[in-house]
């Protein structure tokens, strides 16, 4: 769509009439309200109120910016995690728990590996089950998967 001099006279006048950029737009067809807006801009049309009205009875706002104390991070010291880098093995890495008996997160005594095996939304779905590293959700190997450096990531 071309903006033609009839179509910027039309425009022109619609903006001065007031009508919004979108009543504009469907008037002059074949065009968005964005466009609508930024030709106006680029014209030099002189920007309008905003149609919203604010209420002269409510309580004046203070211009004063809020002071609100930023959360300090917590960072818990873990120990680091030892990620061998082998050649991958043909074999799988966790077997899955029987179906019987299946793993669930934080079930049992011990921390267990939340690392989940399978699809969720299929039969036979559970967790690793392994001994978690401690402060961490995961076993060791899972553990080697889910944390890496980020120089070893970029290599």
């Amino acid at each position: 769509m071309d903006w033609t001099n009839e179509r910027v006279e039309e425009l022109r006048r619609l903006w001065g009439q007031g009508q919004t950029a979108s009543r504009i737009a469907d008037l002059l067809g074949g065009v968005t309200r964005n466009a609508v807006i930024g030709k106006a801009h680029r014209l030099g049309l002189r920007g309008r109120p905003s149609p919203i009205r604010r209420d002269d009875s409510a309580p004046a706002r203070s211009a004063a910016p809020r002071i609100v104390p930023a959360a300090q991070p917590v960072k818990a010291d873990l120990p680091p995690v030892e990620v061998s880098r082998e050649a991958p093995r043909s074999a799988p890495i966790a077997q899955p728990a029987p179906a019987s008996q299946p793993k669930v997160a934080g079930a049992g005594g011990m921390r267990s590996c939340s690392w989940p095996m399978g699809d969720p939304k299929q039969p036979g779905f559970h967790f690793c089950g392994a001994e978690a590293v401690p402060g961490r959700p995961y076993c060791t190997t899972h553990c080697g998967m889910a944390y890496q450096r980020k120089s070893e990531a970029a290599a």
